[in-house]
């Protein structure tokens, strides 16, 4: 059956240059996989987005479906909510279907007099109001995994992964907040902005704690999560997984944040989804798992679920 991966990165953003170099071959790509969309996140604003926009919108309608980004450094200037209010709106006239909200809001943003801004500070929920009145959904990256704020050293299970990447330790309390200090902005600012569609990124960025996560849909009727860069997670609690999917049903979006894609990447969340394999690698091919020193179990996700987790649900939230 199809499927819309609503959560990956085609742009320049994070990379030196565009994440899919060969349009045509991830078209390609997509069509040997039934991969009906890609969500790309890279849209940033201004110029950018219209790059975006127009190697992929323009040139495969319906197929790569572009965000915009918003620049929350304006914060720390004088009148910055009228000019990103204004970038929003220049952005949806544009032709973005969505805005993308990174993990640097509430760990690196500050406002006009030095503090750190948080999901749920006013200005932040006057834009994102902003963004559900002009229809678009925010797919929204709170915090990275719990033991990214965890010390650093032997009991932190993701020890391999900040050894080689130590800037993404959040532990040091002098400069970042608490994990749960941000979950519950996130909590704060989906209920002081009931009519905006959010997608919680990485499983609501709680993928550690589904009964959390089912606390987040149970509070917030306007939040979807989808199950992107978590496989590794969600591999170690299937059955807890499956039974999430089972009470949402049409809450759960698929996605991978897996680029460049390939179609092993593709199998594997197939895999996960669709059988109840036991104990295989959720990184083919790596030496060490980037995520943890373990394998994961499939899901085996019912037949009559996996059309919404796949497409159905995406194409309600994006309007698609």
């Amino acid at each position: 059956m199809p499927a819309i991966d609503v959560h990956n990165h085609l742009g320049r953003w994070l990379t030196d240059d565009w994440c899919a170099p060969d349009v045509a071959r991830l078209v390609d790509l997509m069509d040997e996989t039934n991969l009906a969309a890609i969500v790309n996140l890279d849209g940033r604003w201004g110029d950018e987005l219209e790059a975006n926009l127009d190697r992929y919108d323009r040139a495969h309608p319906g197929r790569l479906v572009t965000f915009c980004q918003l620049d929350w450094d304006l914060l720390a200037e004088p009148h910055g909510v009228e000019a990103i209010e204004r970038q929003l709106r220049e952005s949806a006239a544009r032709g973005a279907r969505g805005v993308k909200v990174w993990k640097n809001l509430g760990l690196s943003v500050r406002g006009s007099h030095g503090a750190l801004v948080l999901p749920d500070a006013p200005e932040v929920v006057h834009i994102l109001n902003v963004a559900g009145e002009l229809g678009l959904p925010v797919l929204i990256h709170v915090a990275d995994p719990r033991a990214f704020f965890d010390p650093l050293d032997e009991r932190n299970e993701r020890i391999d992964e900040l050894s080689a990447m130590p800037q993404w330790s959040f532990a040091d309390r002098a400069r970042f907040p608490r994990f749960d200090d941000l979950i519950e902005s996130f909590e704060r600012l989906l209920s002081a902005t009931p009519g905006t569609q959010y997608i919680g990124a990485h499983v609501g960025c709680v993928v550690e704690d589904l009964d959390r996560v089912e606390r987040l849909l149970n509070g917030a009727p306007n939040l979807s999560i989808d199950i992107a860069g978590r496989l590794a997670e969600l591999g170690r609690q299937p059955r807890r997984f499956r039974r999430l999917v089972e009470k949402y049903p049409d809450r759960v979006l698929f996605g991978t944040d897996a680029f460049p894609l390939d179609e092993q990447d593709l199998h594997t969340h197939f895999r996960f989804l669709e059988t109840d394999d036991e104990s295989f690698d959720y990184a083919a091919g790596e030496d060490i798992p980037p995520q943890g020193r373990w394998a994961i179990s499939g899901a085996d996700i019912p037949r009559r679920l996996l059309s919404g987790l796949y497409a159905d649900n995406a194409r309600r939230v994006l309007g698609l």
